[in-house]
């Protein structure tokens, strides 16, 4: 739907490491940068960003690509949507043609659902600022909170009308589905089938991604009802998961990269408060319980969390264990409480940004400090209590990763608790042993039911290989057309030779020279995004050789092509022999590289020949047809015989660094 133009100029525009930035902080390791994989769960980066290359990727899951696909990968956006993003942020204009009637009823749920969500957002912000009851009640709400415009228009606050169904028919209007409309949780129907409003009557907080999409709302009733709930939030959904996402990040993220630090409340409205009096590097779990998702999304900012609380001593104990998962995460953790009477909405509206810091600064203590001080309180004169303390501190301190900091709080609470740190040490690997004993069990029950599932059946080992699976010796030729189609090489009557070497060679590019290799042979890629990159590279290619095939297939507008681009485009050949060591460019050696991966390719066909006709002979029947048996074996003996001549050919391998 976006022209290839227009791609081409995203592309051109896009700095890989800028927006990767926006999602992960990044430190800079030598010509690259370094930080945090957001793709998986680690504690020592492996997720290296290249801007000369505009690619990144992480060493340890393998996932990555180019801009595009990092926040298709990361924000589960569609190909074109990655691309209005980054439009958006180079402000390039996206032009797209008017969608047929076929074409959206193809639009697929996820897409559907993120643009209600849009339209629903700003259907709130418009009903609050442009509606009679919105300005009376909704801004009025807010104005009470001392909320400013700017603050108001920041988080993209709004109002849902008391009429139980006045935002469903304003979307049935624009031509929103009702099965949308309830799947994000907008609307509900009742028993007897009527479609009615879920935030009618309240306040709206939107909950954004970290890239700025609205996956969410919540809802907070203005009315003194007690029977009604206080807050009302969207339910589980195709595009929202409450325990991966944190709101306020997306408008914190910026902060916390810059300050180092992130300040994790409970509430809307405590997030929102922060930001008024300066103090932006604050996100709130919003009323939830701490997950590992939402660790994950902090760990991707800084390693430094202050967690605040108000006096609510029930409260701060039952969140313990969340703590405990932050500091499991090799997290840096703080505490700091504030005065009695007081949560982060309310101290903030009381004091400048300048003074909310420096009583942080004066206040905040160290997180196991804090919670040996807390507990020691209910248990000083009680020799049961004070045990349960130890053990109840150790098992915080026991999952702390680094061991020099470990070995700290050791030291630091056998002091505080009056007992030998002997005890602690003790009690910390009794704990490393049964986690140790429950995770061999695990996989113990979870290796012998793999095992199960993957016994090959005599019908799975004759299937043919899925068009849809690429081989290596495939993959390796499609890495030479990804970066190489458009070159120039010498060959000769047999093969590729070097230039100057013989005065009777022609000058081809790459893809044609595989293309006739291939067609000669009568042989095809399997997979359907090879073939096209082959089909493109021979239609693109000129006969000057500076046609540049990397950009066009990393920007090109199939998803599975430019995927499969983005992925075989960092890779590097190497050629390995016994003989010599020494790195040569592979760009000055594509006369050597290309016939041998060429022949790495066929020879691969024919190892899959003698495996079809040993499990021919194999078959039983076959004894009561012996002239059909003689003539499977003259087939296998000929393969043979190709097959070493092959192996002897091909002496040198080709190998991905």
């Amino acid at each position: 739907m976006i022209d290839r133009g227009t791609i081409q100029r995203i592309m051109d525009a896009a700095d890989i490491v800028d927006v990767v930035k926006e999602f992960v902080t990044l430190r800079k390791a030598g010509v690259n940068y370094k930080g945090l994989c957001p793709f998986h769960n680690e504690k020592t980066p492996s997720f290296t960003v290249s801007p000369a290359k505009q690619m990144c990727k992480c060493f340890s899951c393998g996932k990555g690509g180019n801009v595009v696909h990092f926040l298709m990968e990361l924000e589960n956006m569609t190909y074109p949507e990655a691309l209005k993003w980054l439009g958006r942020k180079y402000g390039i204009e996206v032009k797209e043609k008017e969608l047929t009637d076929e074409e959206k009823l193809a639009q697929n749920e996820r897409e559907s659902m993120f643009a209600l969500n849009e339209w629903a957002n700003k259907y709130f912000q418009d009903i609050l600022h442009n509606n009679v009851d919105g300005v009376a009640k909704g801004m009025a709400y807010f104005r009470s909170r001392g909320f400013r415009d700017d603050i108001i228009k920041k988080f993209s606050l709004g109002y849902s009308p008391e009429t139980r169904d006045a935002m469903y028919k304003a979307a049935m209007a624009h031509g929103f589905k009702e099965e949308y409309l309830v799947k994000t949780g907008l609307c509900y129907r009742t028993e007897d089938g009527r479609m009615l409003d879920r935030y009618h009557g309240r306040v709206i907080f939107p909950v954004h991604t970290v890239s700025g999409k609205v996956v969410a709302f919540g809802g907070r009733i203005l009315s003194t009802d007690k029977k009604l709930a206080k807050y009302v939030n969207s339910p589980e959904s195709e595009i929202y998961s409450k325990s991966n996402e944190l709101y306020g990040l997306y408008q914190a993220k910026q902060a916390i990269v810059r300050q180092g630090r992130c300040f994790l409340v409970e509430g809307y409205t405590d997030v929102i408060s922060m930001h008024q009096s300066g103090v932006e590097n604050v996100v709130a779990s919003s009323g939830t319980s701490l997950t590992q998702g939402q660790i994950r999304l902090l760990h991707r900012f800084t390693e430094h969390i202050t967690v605040l609380y108000d006096g609510d001593a029930a409260g701060i104990k039952a969140s313990m264990r969340g703590i405990d998962m932050l500091l499991a995460e090799g997290l840096k953790i703080k505490v700091l409480l504030l005065p009695d009477g007081d949560d982060p909405d309310s101290f903030a509206k009381k004091h400048r940004a300048e003074e909310f810091q420096a009583y942080i600064e004066q206040h905040q203590v160290d997180f196991i400090k804090f919670k040996t001080e807390l507990l020691f309180k209910d248990a000083e004169h009680d020799p049961i209590k004070r045990a349960e303390l130890v053990t109840n501190i150790v098992k915080s301190i026991s999952v702390i990763p680094d061991r020099i900091i470990r070995q700290m709080y050791i030291h630091e609470c056998a002091t505080a608790m009056s007992v030998s740190e002997s005890l602690i040490v003790n009690e910390i690997n009794r704990l490393y042993r049964a986690k140790t004993r429950e995770q061999e069990k695990a996989e113990d029950t979870s290796s012998e039911k793999s095992e199960e599932e993957n016994q090959p059946s005599e019908k799975q080992e004759e299937r043919s290989i899925p068009s849809s699976v690429i081989s290596e010796e495939e993959r390796l030729l499609v890495t030479l057309l990804v970066r190489y189609a458009g070159l120039l090489i010498d060959v000769g009557t047999d093969d590729a030779q070097t230039v100057g070497e013989s005065e009777e060679t022609a000058s081809v590019t790459v893809a044609q020279y595989i293309a006739d290799n291939l067609e000669n042979d009568g042989l095809a890629f399997r997979s359907a995004a090879c073939q096209k990159v082959l089909k493109e590279a021979c239609a693109n290619a000129r006969p000057d050789g500076t046609w540049d095939s990397l950009p066009y297939f990393l920007a090109h507008p199939d998803p599975e092509v430019s995927n499969l681009a983005s992925e075989v485009g960092q890779d590097d050949f190497e050629l390995s022999t016994h003989q010599r060591e020494q790195y040569i460019p592979e760009k000055d050696r594509l006369y050597e590289i290309v016939p041998h991966i060429l022949h790495d390719f066929k020879h691969m066909f024919i190892k899959e020949q003698l495996q079809s006709l040993l499990l021919q002979l194999r078959n039983p029947e076959l004894m009561h047809d012996p002239q059909k048996a003689e003539a499977i074996m003259r087939d296998y003996m000929c393969l043979c015989e190709i097959d070493r001549e092959f192996a002897h050919k091909l002496g040198e391998r080709i190998l991905l660094k």
